[in-house]
């Protein structure tokens, strides 16, 4: 439960694809009926981890309007201290969405205005992967190199990333290069080898445009990690596959390897591939740990 609210840090990013300064002004409207509110813009890359970690300090509560990038910055610098508000700005913002909240932000800030009226919170699990939390999803090779091209793509004149569909364009020029062809070149302890791995924190893995895409099983955010790694992919098997994951059953098949509530997944890579958190591009490893940390942040829902 909350405390009585009686302040807020609201923090922007004013580049995000669907941040406006009227949706800001509308957002705010609707927060000041509950709390007294104070609105920061982000200046660049790592930002909001300053800010988070200043809310923690002095505010009741901390409210994060953009995309999925800077709401894993305030996750990385909120710690668990005080509950957080995700509100919808971005071209995607998997998080808030997974978490049941309106794609609008402006419903997204009633129905935050009124969990805060309610002190009423809901405590969710964390991931962790290489000294970074991450939300709802993180992985190696084939997403966090869509992901890599993707952000090589740029920004737009106004300084917004592209959306949805350059990003959809981009994951499918990463299997047209490979002829839809992915050997195993990481091995997951006590699993097996693979060609790629999700992790997920949450369900949806996340969406495409408004439809939800359930990539790994049974995952909850109140529990532990789960993740899907297929062994190969090869032309004859991506229908097959592919069809299984629109259905959220892709860790069902007989050559993917998974797990369901687990607290901690390690990886050794052949060579150094990429890696992501939250669609963040963390780099390239050729080793990673994925851990869980149970019950580490209360969200607003």
């Amino acid at each position: 439960m909350l405390a009585r609210v009686k302040r807020a840090m609201l923090i922007v990013n004013p580049y995000s694809s669907a941040v406006t300064p009227r949706r800001v002004e509308l957002v705010e409207e609707v927060l000041r009926d509950v709390v007294e509110l104070t609105t920061e813009l982000t200046r660049g890359r790592g930002h909001a981890t300053e800010l988070a970690a200043e809310a923690a300090e002095r505010a009741d509560v901390l409210l994060v309007l953009s995309g999925d990038g800077t709401y894993n910055e305030a996750i990385n610098g909120v710690g668990g201290h005080v509950p957080v508000g995700f509100l919808p700005g971005g071209g995607t913002s998997v998080l808030p969405r997974a978490l049941g909240l309106p794609r609008d932000a402006v419903a997204a800030a009633r129905a935050i205005a009124a969990a805060i009226a309610a002190n009423r919170t809901r405590v969710i699990s964390l991931g962790r992967v290489k000294g970074r939390r991450f939300a709802f999803s993180a992985g190696i090779a084939l997403d966090a190199e869509a992901i890599r091209r993707f952000d090589a793509r740029g920004r737009t004149a106004d300084g917004r990333r592209p959306g949805d569909f350059a990003f959809a364009a981009t994951v499918l020029g990463v299997f047209a290069e490979a002829r839809l062809r992915f050997e195993a070149v990481l091995e997951i302890a006590g699993a097996g080898r693979a060609a790629f791995v999700m992790v997920a924190n949450g369900s949806p893995y996340t969406f495409a445009g408004p439809l939800p895409l359930r990539l790994v099983d049974d995952v909850r955010f109140e529990d532990g990690l789960g993740f899907v790694a297929p062994r190969a992919l090869r032309p004859a098997t991506v229908p097959r596959l592919a069809a299984r994951a629109l259905r959220g059953r892709l860790g069902s098949d007989p050559a993917v390897l998974a797990g369901v509530d687990v607290d901690r997944i390690e990886v050794r890579c052949d060579r150094p591939l990429p890696l992501h958190a939250d669609g963040e591009d963390l780099g390239d490893v050729e080793e990673a740990v994925f851990e869980a940390e149970r019950g580490a942040l209360a969200v607003l829902v």
